[in-house]
């Protein structure tokens, strides 16, 4: 437990920050998620259509300091490739 003024307040500080935190990160996992199911369900305009949701959100998780801009990269680039992967396979 925290014994000094500072202290006490970083750890006030930590607390907000961690479910502001999760709260950003699993709205990105859902999306992502929506489309993980777009493409499993094999429905190309839901796909690219959950892209397009889901591109803007992990870019806002990223900026937001929740996550590495190059793993929000990796994330969109992953997952472009597959709806990309599936559109071109039909």
């Amino acid at each position: 437990m925290a014994n000094h003024k500072s202290a006490e307040k970083r750890n006030r500080q930590s607390q907000v920050r961690r479910l502001r935190n999760r709260t950003n990160t699993t709205r990105m996992k859902n999306v992502m998620k929506d489309v993980d199911a777009a493409i499993a369900a094999g429905s190309q305009e839901d796909a690219q259509a959950a892209l397009q949701v889901a591109v803007p959100v992990i870019a806002r998780t990223a900026s937001k300091g929740t996550i590495h801009k190059k793993n929000a990269s990796r994330k969109v680039s992953r997952l472009t490739k597959r709806v990309n992967k599936m559109q071109a396979s039909a």
